[in-house]
């Protein structure tokens, strides 16, 4: 009685994180997925033609994809920044924070317009921010061909 008295007189606030307890599970193959998946509706978006009502329901399906999965990026990058990253890590990559705010940055702006460079700076983005990663897990980053329709490369390590 006393509690739900305290918390209807108080503003409760819901948090959101990757989970509540430090487990140790980050990885940023996540982030790399949803950018492939940003490119590769930006050329479907771009590829297409019609303007029947067919083509337009297709594009706008295909925006709503491309947004979700560019704030996707933004969400697992936030949490390895946020939650992952240390200063010892911020300290012996001085760059990983700009890139990671650059990459947030060129997510966003994917959300925002159909742009391909940009698609493509928002993965090109993932992908050094994997290698830093794994290099801070002291294993060795590689890239190797994606198997998806983008053409492009998947970090990973050895």
């Amino acid at each position: 009685m006393i509690l739900k008295t305290l918390t209807s007189l108080l503003s409760v606030r819901t948090a959101y994180a990757h989970c509540d307890i430090p487990c140790g599970i980050y990885d940023p193959h996540m982030a790399q997925v949803a950018a492939h998946t940003v490119v590769r509706m930006t050329q479907l978006i771009l590829d297409t033609k019609g303007t029947d009502s067919k083509s337009i329901h297709n594009v706008s399906r295909m925006t709503h994809v491309k947004e979700e999965h560019a704030g996707r990026i933004e969400e697992e990058l936030e949490t390895l920044r946020n939650d992952y990253f240390k200063d010892e890590h911020f300290k012996e990559y001085p760059d990983l924070e700009e890139l990671i705010k650059d990459t947030i940055d060129f997510a966003s702006k994917a959300r925002q317009n159909i742009d391909m460079d940009v698609a493509l700076k928002a993965l090109a983005g993932t992908q050094a921010i994997a290698e830093i990663f794994y290099k801070t897990k002291g294993v060795t980053p590689v890239r190797v061909k994606s198997v998806y329709p983008t053409l492009g490369e998947i970090v990973t390590y050895k």
